[in-house]
């Protein structure tokens, strides 16, 4: 793969061939892949209101953040956008144990002529800052407050970013993309299902253009994608028993929502439990070992009687504590 260029992109192309949306939008793309472009998954399924606000924040520099529960796809979202307009694309995960030093870089002593001498490492964000690279902010909700004040001065409209210990003022390339993923859009962990979300504050949101919401998909659409995934399980007696799972799955998130489950199932489980019934030939079987013993023991009860509702046949619970303990 050829490396990564520092032009912009050129390439007009249609909306409607790229991601068979409805539409007759067209956006400028990369005319091929570089590094650090995502793979194309051709099974994916674009939502139309989140693709259309994300190729508003690709084709129009707008900052978009993507809200949704945990488990709908989106950071995949944005990367399968980016796979198919050939633009690079880098995930940071905001986590607890990224430092602002991770994100602006850090004096490091390296070997130069055989002497050591002492050099500025650049952190991910002025690296990709000056390159034409859609950076993804994973569980933004979830970062360092020190973490989301250096974040907060590329959100400006001109996004420069000042490195005090270089003395040098960054301006952002034309191609640079800004995105991020959040389970609560800054609310902090109001209903208990996400430990380690953070409020924040509204000049923090407000900096934001764009906030689009992604749910999880219609069960036609998850039917389409799991058969496309498990092409042994693509005619008519397969797409009824993917219909069954997708039923129980959504029982799982519908259980999530309302505080009953700690757990849900998100289309890669219930992708994993279709290829795992290739292996057993037994979707009980393989529903306790893709999904079942991943949860709390006290809930799985409420997850078997989601099975039965949809299976119209009992999850048997010794085998159930059995595989648990083995």
């Amino acid at each position: 793969m050829p490396e990564m260029t520092t032009a912009a992109p050129s390439h007009l192309v249609s909306v409607r061939e790229l991601f068979g949306l409805d539409t007759d939008l067209t956006v400028r793309a990369f005319r091929e892949p570089v590094d650090h472009v995502p793979d194309i998954d051709p099974a994916y399924r674009f939502d139309h209101a989140v693709t259309t606000a994300l190729l508003a924040g690709f084709g129009r520099n707008r900052r978009v953040m993507v809200q949704g529960l945990h488990g709908t796809g989106k950071s995949t979202h944005i990367e399968q956008v980016a796979a198919r307009l050939n633009w690079p694309c880098v995930r940071v995960n905001l986590d607890g144990h990224l430092s602002r030093l991770d994100l602006i870089g850090r004096d490091a002593v390296v070997l130069r002529e055989g002497k050591q001498v002492t050099e500025f490492q650049e952190g991910i964000l002025p690296w990709a800052l000056q390159r034409p690279v859609a950076l993804i902010l994973d569980e933004y909700d979830a970062g360092r407050p020190d973490v989301m004040f250096v974040i907060q001065r590329i959100l400006e409209r001109d996004g420069k970013l000042t490195l005090l210990d270089q003395n040098r003022v960054l301006s952002p390339h034309p191609a640079f993309r800004l995105f991020a993923t959040a389970n609560t859009v800054g609310l902090g962990n109001l209903n208990g299902l996400y430990h380690g979300a953070q409020r924040l504050n509204h000049a923090q949101i407000d900096r934001w253009n764009i906030v689009a919401t992604l749910d999880h998909l219609p069960a036609e659409q998850e039917i389409d994608i799991v058969a496309a995934r498990v092409p042994s399980l693509d005619d008519p007696v397969g797409r009824e028993l993917i219909g069954s799972m997708v039923a129980v799955a959504n029982l799982t998130r519908n259980g999530f929502r309302v505080g009953d489950l700690s757990t849900l199932m998100s289309p890669r489980t219930v992708i994993t439990w279709a290829e795992n019934i290739e292996i057993f030939r037994d979707p009980a079987l393989a529903f306790r070992l893709s999904f079942v013993n991943k949860c709390d023991e006290a809930e799985r009860p409420i997850v078997a009687e989601y099975f039965q509702r949809c299976f119209d046949a009992e999850l048997d619970r010794s085998a159930m504590l059995a595989t648990s303990v083995a």
